[in-house]
């Protein structure tokens, strides 16, 4: 079932909020006061990659840029519906559950890169990967997103 829009925003604006806190930049140069709908737009629309996966066992993806849905080749609930971790082979999975967990560690990591599969088979490597853990503005732990904007077609 699809997020309401307004939760959809709320999430998006912590997804922005929680990148800015914990790695000191922000995810869009040209957006520090626009409204909710802005940024949901902004960030939906955005030419770079945005996930983000939540707090079950297994995490299973809550959010998806229009840019990722293209990449993955799904739709928004044939995404949001996914275990985050089959975004990854099965033999690549071992190393993305040690990034996530180092992720968990440390708030964020920079530079990462791996090996993806879209839903009709083909894989892709993804570059420059920041990912963070999603915090609020007490601490909260929400989840972990992912940014990226440079991927090759294997």
């Amino acid at each position: 079932m699809p997020m309401p829009i307004e939760s959809l925003q709320s999430h998006l604006k912590l997804l922005y909020t929680s990148y800015e806190r914990v790695t000191g930049r922000t995810l869009l140069d040209t957006h520090q006061h626009c409204t909710s709908d802005e940024l949901f737009q902004a960030l939906d629309d955005a030419p770079f990659v945005l996930v983000s996966h939540g707090t079950e066992e297994p995490p299973i993806f809550n959010y998806g840029n229009k840019t990722a849905l293209r990449l993955f080749g799904m739709s928004w609930d044939e995404f949001t519906s996914l275990p985050s971790r089959r975004s990854a082979e099965q033999p690549n999975r071992e190393a993305r559950e040690r990034l996530l967990q180092a992720v968990k560690s440390h708030g964020f990591i920079d530079n990462y890169s791996g090996v993806r599969i879209a839903k009709n088979g083909r894989r892709f490597v993804i570059e420059n990967v920041t990912v963070w853990n999603v915090l609020d503005e007490q601490g909260k732990y929400h989840g972990q997103a992912a940014t990226y904007g440079e991927w090759k077609f294997l």
